[in-house]
């Protein structure tokens, strides 16, 4: 499951892989679209305006040959025009200069190129020649926007197929994910399989499975282990119990006695896990009334309990097809729980298909919340008020009945575990 968002902040807004790869590429794109049109409108403007120059120059050449052999001025020549620019007014002696005029200050209101040379020695007139650059500048603008319409139809035949391709690639990181969010909640058979392409997600996937087949296996063992040593722990443990009543009556004796009890307990408790971990418990299930069969649980604990059933805040219990030897051991280990880590009253609460007990003690410990109860660990400070087996058994048995077990904390202070039957 995503992590819950902190509180008072609010929570993320979860964008798909599928759409972050589809944005990118289409950024990307418009990118090199942006940044190819850019140099191509530089690059053609400098070969235009070259060119323009070029011709003026070389229309003045030949202008100015025809003015000094004739003294006649071909078809776009002028002597000393009024709108030639300033500094092309006085060039130097036999030299040619160009110099590029905007709009507002060439003639026809285009921009051009201007070339001028003086016809003979100072004082003598200036022979100028104009090119206009208005065509020229209207292809460049068509390319433009010859060059941002095949831009724009290329981003729109991308997208889509970065969309797809994204969308394939998160479906295999969503496969990955999936495979690795179950084996974390305990399915340790759970696979991603062979993975189409050899690149890092297929690593990914391959790393997943390897996991989950070197954990299945330390698990394996582990289980195995605990399985032998309580069945072998079962034996000496019936005979210590049947030596204790062999002892004469006395303080010994029933120290004795109540000790070779509690390591009895530990064996079956063990054993009980074992079985609960080999998924070798299996339900017998039968039609009883739910509030009798709590009640039954909590008086054998032979704890100060108080329970509720029913009216008048909450609909009557129900009869729930359920195995009711489970039902006690959840309910039981519950309260025991409660009254051994918490703080009294220790209330349970039976309404519908639901089960609450609650305690009025410090709560549940915070790395338990996060990551379940763990074996021999009993989140308390002393080692001597429990082998921190009661929870996990129960939530075992509680996935045997199909039912769902949660714990929480209560706001005023206080341990909650909730069990929810099934229909």
């Amino acid at each position: 499951m995503p992590p819950s968002p902190r509180p008072g902040r609010a929570a993320p807004v979860r964008v798909p892989l599928r759409w972050k790869i589809a944005a990118l590429a289409a950024a990307t794109a418009c990118l090199v679209a942006a940044s190819v049109g850019v140099l191509v409108h530089v690059w053609t403007a400098r070969d235009i305006r070259s060119r323009a120059e070029a011709e003026a120059a070389n229309s003045l050449y030949a202008a100015m040959g025809v003015y000094r052999r004739t003294g006649a001025l071909t078809d776009g020549a002028r002597l000393d025009p009024a709108d030639l620019p300033a500094r092309l007014r006085r060039p130097a002696d036999g030299d040619r200069h160009t110099a590029y005029a905007g709009p507002a200050d060439s003639t026809g209101g285009s921009p051009g190129i201007w070339a001028a040379q003086r016809t003979d020695g100072p004082g003598s007139p200036t022979l100028a020649y104009y090119v206009t650059m208005g065509p020229r500048l209207h292809d460049l603008y068509q390319l433009d926007v010859t060059m941002a319409v095949a831009s724009l139809v290329a981003l729109a035949a991308a997208t889509p197929a970065a969309v797809y391709g994204a969308g394939l690639l998160a479906r295999r990181l969503r496969r990955v994910s999936e495979t690795a969010r179950r084996i974390s909640a305990g399915d340790l058979d759970a696979r991603t399989g062979p993975t189409k392409g050899g690149d890092e997600v297929a690593d990914i996937a391959a790393t997943v499975d390897h996991m989950a087949d070197s954990l299945g296996r330390r698990l394996r063992t582990e289980r195995r282990f605990t399985a032998d040593v309580a069945h072998e722990l079962r034996t000496p443990v019936g005979g210590l119990l049947a030596a204790v009543d062999l002892l004469p009556p006395g303080e010994t004796e029933d120290l004795l006695r109540a000790r070779v009890r509690d390591l009895r307990g530990l064996v079956e408790d063990l054993l009980e896990i074992s079985r609960l971990d080999a998924g070798a418990e299996r339900p017998v299930r039968d039609r009883v009334p739910l509030g009798a069969v709590v009640r039954e649980a909590v008086m054998r604990t032979g704890l100060p309990t108080r329970i509720t059933t029913g009216p008048p805040d909450g609909p009557e219990p129900a009869t729930v097809e359920t195995d009711p030897r489970r039902l006690e051991r959840i309910v039981g280990n519950l309260v025991v729980n409660a009254h051994r880590h918490g703080g009294a009253p220790v209330r349970v609460t039976v309404e519908g298909r639901t089960v609450v007990v609650r305690d009025h003690g410090p709560g549940f410990p915070g790395d338990l919340l996060r990551g379940g109860p763990r074996r021999f660990h009993t989140g308390a400070a002393e080692r001597g008020s429990g082998h921190g087996l009661g929870l996990t058994i129960a939530l075992g048995q509680a996935r045997v009945l199909g039912a769902e077990l949660l714990l929480a904390n209560a706001p005023d202070g206080g341990a909650v575990a909730t069990l929810r039957l099934p229909g």
